[in-house]
Parts: C-alpha cells; structure tokens; sequence
C-alpha cells in the first residue's frame, strides 16, 4: 500500500528511489548531491511509517512498550539528517534550524509526548526532502552538460585517423565527426555539411545547419553528415566548459536577500533560545504551571517552551530566498538563460534601461563580405595580409575574413600581434607593420595623419580597413538583423523601459540599424572607455538600474560597469562571458524578456514566501504567547509553512518560452 508519502512525492512527478543491491555499495560511499533528496525521502517515509505504528499500538492496542520502539526507530528516521547538520555546526560552535528541531523533539520525549516529536521529525524531514529535490533540478542541467561532452575525439593527421582523448586536442587539429556523434570540441567546419542538434547546450530546439566556416560547439551532436572541423581551442576552454563553469559560479553567488536571510537565520536561532528559556521560568515561576509534567494531562511550563520554540523557528524564512533562486537558476538553464547568481536575477528585475551592443547583439554577427575595394598594390595582396591579421583574433569581422578566405593566398606569419579595443588589431608580417580595423586606427599612425583619406561609404554596414606603409584598401561587410530584434525592442518600449544602442561601428551604419529595429537612442563611433562612459551616465548615480547586452571584447568593459551584464551565447568571447551575471545561451535577443520575466516572478515569489514565513512565526508566536496552543498544531502550522514556500517557489520550474514571439503577444509565458 502506498503511504501518503509516496504518494504526495509522486504527484509532484517526482521518480520513487529504489534501494540498491545488497552489496553494491558501501555504506560509507558518498551520495551524489543531486539524489540527496531521495534518501531524505526514504526516512521521512520511514518515520511517518514507524510513527504510524506506534500510534496504532498506543491508542488502539494499548501496548506502550512496543508503541515507544516504534517511536524510537521514527525518531532516528525523521532526525538522522538533522542530527549529522547539527552536529557540525556544534562543533563550529554554531547553533542553527537543526538544532532546534532536535531539542523540540527530544523534549516531546522527556514529556511524554512522542507523537508530537514524531509528527515534527517527519514534517521536518519531508520539507528537507523537497528544499534538496529543488536544489537537485538545478544539479541536474549540471549533469546534463557534463554527459554531453564526448570523452574521445578521431583526429585526422597525414591521411591517418586515430582516436585520442578529448583532453590532448590541440588548436589547429582536424577533427573527424560522423553522422550521431557528438563535436569533442568547438570546431570551425572545413568540409561537409550536417545539422547539429544544440538543444543540451543552448536550448535551440531546431537542428542549427553547419558548413564550411560555421563554428560547431563542443558537447552538441551531429545529425546525419560527415563533417571535419579545425580545432579552435583546447577542450578545456570550450563554450560546453565555460557553461559549465558559468552555472557552477552562480550557485555560490547570493542574492541580497539571501544574505539578508542567512544572517538573519543565524542571529535568530539564538535569540529564540534565550526567550525560550526566559519564558520557561516565567510560565513555572510567575504563572505558576508544572514546570515538566502536568496532572490530568494539563498544560505544563516545559510544553508550552517547546510549542513556542517550534512555532518562533525560521525554516521557512531561512529556505523563501534560496529555494526562489535556485528555481530561477534550474528555469532559465532549461531556457537557454544562465543566471550567474541569484544577485543577477534580484537585479535584473529592477532594471529600466537597457544598453544594446550593435555586432552580433541587435544583429546576428553573421558578416558577408559584399565588396572588396583595393587602393594601392593587388588584390593578392590585400588579402594576404588581411588573412594573416585575422587569423589571429577572434572579432565577429575576424571570423567573417576567414570564412569567406577558402580560396584566397595562405597567410603568412604575424608578429607581435596587438588588439587595439574598439579600433581593430595590428602585427609585424615581412618586418613591416600593418594595421586592419576602422578609419580610426588607420589615420593614427605617423604616415597617415596629415593624409587625405578616402571617406567612408555610407551603406549602412560594417568597413575594414587594411594598411602597412601605404593604405592597401577596404572591406565593405553587410550584416543580417536578428530577426526577433524589432519585436523585443518594441516589447520592452511597452513594458516602460528606455532602449539605447552602444555601438564603435561608425554613425551611419549604426543609425540604418537602429532605425530598422526601432531601438530608442543611439550612441556611435564608441571606444570601450566611452561606453564605460556612457553607461555610468545612463546610472545617474546608480539612482537608476541599467543592463548592458553583448558578445565580443570589447564589450566586457561596460558590460562589467552596467548594474546586470549580460552576454550573447556560447559564441560571445571569454571576455563577455567572463564578466556577464547571465548569459543568453541560444544567441535569441528575445529570450532577454524571459529572462527579464523569470527575474520578476522570482522577486514576487521571493516577497510571497518572505510574508508566508513572517506572517506564520508573527501569528502563531503571539498565539502562543497568550494561550495553549498544542504542540501537534505548532509542528502543522511550522512545518507547513516550509512546504508552501518550497512548493511556491518550485512554481518557476514551469516557466517557459513560446516558440515565436508575435507581435501580438510577445511575451506570452506557458505556465
């Protein structure tokens, strides 16, 4: 027969622990963190069990003897976990939730009240239980990322193929994948064409099509073709790495309340002791009550201590934030949406300004090189020099360089390569030093400052320039709008927020993007000191709430100054991501209002649980002050609290995101 229990586990959907094989472990092993719960649901079941039998056998067959074993083996059941967690903070000298559940009990049992001890363990233990399921949810994505990244790699060298470890994959390898493999590292396809599936990394439900000069990202399967990729870093510096680390970060970091919370837990628990025992003395000595056992089974001072120390404990309130935020964290990851902290989500809830990088932000960053313009020297030339300085860096125009190089001369060696944020990157090739990025950098060295230059054309897209000794010529790229841009900007205009564009593209491409997209102000011809700039402006004193979005180098600058940083997927740069608290996984802008939505129903959650577990202690406590109130209603009210807060919060985990956004409705939320 299925206990209540089990069956309240069950309807919450949750899988039923089996026991394993005698011998198939040792008692002292380790239990994986994310099944924690399932023990503690095994003893919360054993001690409602036991406790059931033991008032069977003291109300209805009268055996005291046998009723007080059954209470026993409860007791140890509903208490084990609590007793090992108290034990180590006793022995840091420290006194928490724990330790007042178990002096509540053990006082039940000095008084004869077992069945009021049992009911409190097992309460306790079962809220234990579910606190632990909704840290496990959030485990769990975790382990997900970590089952996804392949063990082996097939490395092609000199016509060979031979299969190593992920972890000796080197940068510039070629890598062989065939069709249902997994990609063991980020690669740049160089041959084939295939669909990846990137659900387990970003959350993208549909195949991502791959060819020659896509990145394919480490951890995500290989539908149906044979591809080979160039290996772009080590395995251990992967997007499925970076992600892993990014979530791991985010359950260490606090929310403001949490903290609030924790220090008030703490400090509390002592406080509650010393009215306790004040108030103990008071009932004996004042009102004149029994001090432990009462006649006639009347009330005694020692009861009524022990009701007041259950209803006054704050598990509640110590479990409203964490429980909340470890939610959040466990929905956006199932989302594409890494939160690194509950500080981030907190934040982004108070948010009205809302900064947009241009390049690979407001656009997809998929630049197509639309013309080709050669000053002086050849076109050989030109893009000789152009490959070899791109080959080095890892700029959205960078990238589109080499993928449009397949048929353009091998790159030569390139010394004492620099990245000039904001402006390009220069080298030494052939002892001469070039320089490629915008006008810009190209007027600031010596023989170019006092030199008439060709303007830039105004044709809305992206220029680079290229020069050495004489200037060698330009690049005009063309880059696609996010095509869910327009709809969350306007969303974000009707929630009330103030939308600008920071951009270092030169004045008239960024105005033709931002007028495409609607985006509410825009700021051009940037360095990252001035958008650093411009977002302490937009602060005004941190009197206002602001977000930065972006993806390459030169965002992570201001993307650290913003109140919320927040960076584009798994191909934004180390730096971006480094210094972002959430990262939008599937490369989808429109995924910043689930994000943005995910961190309003936490907040309001978050205050829900706060005034559930405020509210409980206050009513009860003065309750309990005035009148008898029975310990068994005390246990009910306390514990009871604790699993509407945990509960309330696991309400998160349902959060999702509609596959299209309309203009209609764009964000519509599935609850």
């Amino acid at each position: 027969m299925a206990t209540p229990v089990f069956q309240f586990f069950k309807n919450l959907g949750l899988k039923w622990p089996k026991f394993a094989p005698k011998g198939s472990c040792s008692c002292h092993e380790k239990i994986k963190e994310h099944e924690e719960w399932q023990l503690m649901a095994i003893l919360a079941t054993g001690c409602f069990v036991f406790g059931i039998l033991g008032l069977i056998c003291d109300l209805l067959f009268q055996q005291k003897l046998v009723a007080l074993i059954f209470y026993i083996l409860a007791y140890l059941c509903g208490g084990w976990n609590a007793a090992g967690d108290a034990w180590k903070r006793i022995k840091k000298r420290e006194l928490d939730i724990h330790f007042l559940m178990l002096a509540v009990a053990a006082g039940a049992a000095l008084i004869n009240a077992w069945r009021e001890g049992a009911l409190l363990l097992f309460l306790f233990s079962a809220s234990g239980a579910m606190e632990h399921f909704a840290m496990g949810r959030t485990k769990k994505a975790i382990d997900a990322l970590f089952r996804g990244a392949p063990k082996t790699a097939r490395v092609l060298h000199q016509g060979k193929e031979e299969q190593i470890s992920v972890d000796q994959l080197v940068p510039g390898m070629t890598v062989l994948i065939t069709s249902g493999e997994q990609i063991p590292a980020d690669l740049e396809i160089t041959k084939g064409e295939s669909d990846c599936d990137e659900s387990n990394l970003t959350g993208e439900a549909n195949p991502v099509k791959k060819t020659p000069g896509d990145t394919a990202l480490s951890g995500t399967l290989n539908l149906w073709g044979v591809i080979e990729g160039r290996v772009l870093r080590p395995a251990s510096e992967s997007s499925l790495q970076k992600i892993i680390r990014l979530i791991q970060d985010a359950q260490g970091l606090k929310a403001p309340s949490q903290r609030f919370t924790d220090r008030f837990g703490t400090g509390y628990t002592e406080l509650i002791l010393t009215v306790c025992t004040i108030m103990f003395f008071v009932w004996w000595l004042i009102l004149k009550l029994p001090p432990f056992i009462a006649p006639h089974h009347g009330e005694s001072a020692f009861y009524r201590t022990m009701t007041l120390l259950v209803v006054a404990s704050p598990c509640a309130l110590v479990l409203s934030v964490p429980s909340a935020i470890l939610s959040a964290i466990a929905s956006g990851a199932r989302n594409g949406i890494l939160y690194r902290g509950g500080a981030a989500i907190e934040t982004l809830a108070k948010v009205t300004v809302v900064a947009f990088d241009k390049t690979g932000t407001i656009t997809s960053g998929n630049l197509t090189l639309s013309q080709l313009e050669c000053f002086e020297g050849e076109d050989e030339q030109l893009k000789t020099i152009a490959i070899s300085l791109a080959r080095l860096s890892e700029h959205p125009l960078s990238r589109a360089i080499r993928r449009h190089s397949i048929a353009w001369p091998h790159a030569l060696e390139a010394t004492n390569f620099t990245t000039i944020p904001g402006l390009g990157v220069e080298a030494t090739i052939e002892n001469e030093r070039y320089v490629m990025g915008s006008l810009k950098l190209v007027q600031r060295m010596e023989q170019f400052r006092d030199k008439p230059l060709p303007d830039t054309p105004t044709f809305g897209g992206a220029v680079v320039w290229i020069a050495g000794d004489h200037l060698l010529g330009r690049m005009l790229f063309t880059d696609e709008i996010r095509s869910e841009a327009k709809l969350t900007l306007e969303q974000l205009h009707r929630d009330g927020l103030r939308t600008i564009m920071l951009t270092g593209d030169h004045a008239a491409s960024a105005q033709a993007t931002g007028e495409k997209v609607g985006v509410g102000e825009i700021m051009a011809e940037l360095s990252p000191e001035q958008k650093v700039e411009a977002i302490k402006k937009l602060k005004q004193g941190n009197t206002v709430r602001v977000a930065m979005i972006g993806d390459g180098v030169n965002d992570a600058p201001c993307i650290a100054a913003a109140d919320v940083g927040i960076a584009m997927g798994a191909r934004g740069s180390d730096a971006a991501l480094e210094q972002a608290e959430i990262v939008l996984m599937n490369d989808r802008i429109e995924n910043f209002l689930l994000a943005r939505i995910l961190s309003e129903r936490a907040r309001s959650i978050i205050y829900q649980n706060i005034i559930v577990a405020l509210g409980t202690v206050i009513i009860m406590v003065t309750t309990a002050f005035l009148i008898a109130v029975p310990l068994t209603i005390g246990v009910a009210a306390h514990e009871g609290s604790t699993l509407i807060v945990v509960l309330n919060s696991l309400r998160l985990l349902s959060l999702k995101m509609p596959n299209r956004l309309t203009n209609k409705n764009s964000t519509e939320i599935e609850k």
